[in-house]
């Protein structure tokens, strides 16, 4: 199946089981793997036969700076739920890079990768 790649879309946002997480922005990195035939696309070089990735990026990135949650799970989730909203998208990958999560005085990355199909 063909794909669209929305790689390490950047963001900072209030997502995290702590208080001061939930107050304070982190920086994020969304990335999307979109799963649809793009056969009719690449013939008719007409924008209503894909997926506008443009738009999709901005929906993405304004629910996750517009919205909170405890576990990037949840986030993932979610945003899995808008890609599939799209009519032409049959599967999606989902990544979601806290860049900097907290274990005490350590910070590191940690990542949740998730997929779903129709």
């Amino acid at each position: 199946m063909d794909r669209i790649c929305l790689p390490e879309i950047p963001l900072f946002a209030c997502h995290g089981v702590y208080d001061q997480e939930q107050r304070e922005p982190q920086h994020f990195l969304i990335s999307l793997t979109l799963f649809l035939d793009l056969h009719q696309a690449g013939l008719s070089d007409d924008l209503a036969d894909t997926v506008d990735y443009g738009a999709l990026y901005q929906r993405v990135r304004e629910f996750a700076e517009n919205n909170s949650y405890h576990l990037i799970e949840a986030l993932a989730e979610r945003i899995a739920t808008l890609a599939l909203a799209e009519p032409l998208v049959q599967q999606v990958t989902v990544r979601v890079k806290k860049c900097a999560a907290r274990a005490g005085e350590v910070s590191f990355p940690a990542e949740v990768i998730l997929e779903r199909a129709r």
